[in-house]
């Protein structure tokens, strides 16, 4: 009988928000559209894709909703449909897709589309022209592809992504900025503590110049005599996550500067002793870099492993870490275009291996804590069955239950935000605010917390199955 009442109760509740995303016309959607607002025009334009699947315009304005808020395979087939309906912004939104995903010959054939149809429109060549240079420099990258051997990878929410980085004592440390810093406001940037821990490089806002590195050191038994990295790498955009090899001399970092190819690209510099300045920082080859975010490069020289983190192809608050085998000096690919374009944009781990590579071991390396940190604290309570709870995500035997239970925990964080969010909704409609667009929010708010919340639990018996499976 309970059950039959929840039920009822969700029937009730999904009818409520129907009739809510109903009264957000079309017209409010095209309206946010052209302000730039896809988050709110992407969930109309799905409800007007559901009643009229074959309304080329709708499939224009959904797939351009997907790709400016991030969910660029999914905007795929829409701006596919709207093209073959020869809608011409279609065209261009299509080219930048296909550029993204490296598909760089497609990526031209849209353009020429696109041009032949604003042959006459100047200020949609001029964009077009912006388009295709941009193109041709992810092309020459992609020419320059590494041959590394990835030998993990592990998708976790932004908030606690440092969680797959561990490193040996010699390395150092990495810590949340937040942490270190009790005054600030939780983020996903990173502090960098050397192995002597008397050092720490870390990011924070200039007023002058937005987000710069900065270093401090130990002075007794407290860090201090703050100093501002030099220009060569605090230039134009913001520069954060930073790393310091044990040499103490090279430091890796992420920019949005420095001719980045969009987002965060990873960069490396040296102190030059003899001048008592930093090199011209030099920006990684792909696969380290991409046109989305990619940042916290750290190489372990002794456990002979590296990691990077990037949000290519992932959802707005989950990031994607890569464990990888340094390689002593740059390899380039030499293969054919499609492979190439493949490991560039790391479509298979697999790929990268070499034979006779015991790569379970070099994963149960990378997994392994050091002496130096402190005991690990539990971070959740996940039972497993009867006699087993897991408490941290090293406790995961299974690779892929690990990442499936990492989503689970960024969908809960979500959850928490958006309940923390209704709280206060709620809270505002009770003291009078009691209008028809705060109402419409409440229910829509509602909504997305019972669907997060299936998810949730969704996730965690496929992660629960897929780790009982892996401890047969």
């Amino acid at each position: 009988m309970r059950m039959k009442k929840i039920c009822i109760f969700f029937i009730l509740l999904f009818s409520i928000f129907s009739t809510a995303i109903q009264s957000q016309t079309l017209e409010d959607a095209k309206s946010w559209y052209l302000e730039g607002r896809f988050a709110e025009s992407l969930p109309v334009f799905q409800t007007e894709y559901r009643n009229n699947p074959g309304n080329a315009s709708i499939n224009q304005w959904l797939g351009v909703s997907l790709y400016e808020t991030g969910r660029i395979s999914e905007a795929e087939k829409y701006l596919q449909f709207a093209a073959e309906k020869k809608i011409p912004e279609a065209y261009i939104y299509l080219g930048e897709l296909y550029t993204k995903m490296y598909r760089f010959e497609e990526a031209e054939a849209e353009f020429a589309k696109y041009q032949r149809a604003n042959r006459r429109n100047e200020e949609a060549l001029s964009r077009l022209t912006t388009r295709r240079e941009y193109a041709a420099k992810l092309q020459r990258l992609v020419n320059r592809t590494e041959d590394i051997q990835i030998i993990d990878s592990l998708v976790l929410p932004k908030s606690n992504f440092l969680l797959a980085y561990n490193l040996g004592k010699s390395s150092g440390s990495l810590l949340s900025l937040s942490d270190f810093f009790k005054t600030l406001q939780p983020s996903d940037k990173s502090l960098y503590m050397n192995g002597k821990q008397d050092k720490i490089f870390y990011s924070r806002s200039d007023d002058n110049s937005g987000i710069d590195l900065f270093t401090m050191d130990k002075l007794i038994d407290a860090f201090g005599n703050e100093k501002k990295l030099p220009q060569t790498i605090n230039g134009e955009g913001d520069q954060a996550y930073p790393f310091v090899m044990s040499d103490g001399l090279t430091i890796y970092f992420a920019s949005t500067g420095h001719e980045s190819l969009g987002g965060y690209d990873l960069f490396v510099t040296r102190y030059n002793l003899s001048t008592d300045s930093y090199l011209a920082p030099n920006q990684l080859n792909m696969p380290f870099n991409s046109p989305f975010n990619d940042y916290l490069m750290v190489v372990d020289e002794e456990k002979g492993l590296g990691w990077f983190a990037s949000d290519r192809f992932q959802s707005a608050d989950s990031v994607c870490v890569y464990t990888f085998i340094p390689n002593p000096q740059v390899i380039l690919l030499e293969s054919d275009q499609p492979h190439i374009n493949n490991r560039a944009r790391i479509t298979s781990i697999a790929e990268t291996w070499k034979p006779g590579t015991d790569y379970v071991t070099l994963r149960e390396t990378a997994k392994q804590k050091t002496d130096f940190r402190q005991e690990e604290k539990s971070d959740f309570l996940f039972v497993i069955n009867d006699s087993t709870d897991y408490h941290t995500l090293s406790d995961f035997r299974s690779n892929n239950a690990r990442s499936i239970f990492s989503q689970a925990l960024g969908l809960e964080e979500q959850l928490q935000r958006l309940t923390d969010d209704l709280t206060a909704k709620r809270e505002l409609y009770a003291n009078g605010n009691n209008n028809e667009s705060l109402r419409t929010s409440i229910l829509g708010t509602e909504q997305e917390t019972d669907i997060l919340f299936g998810e949730i639990q969704r996730l965690r018996r496929e992660a629960r199955n897929e780790e009982l499976r892996a401890r047969k």
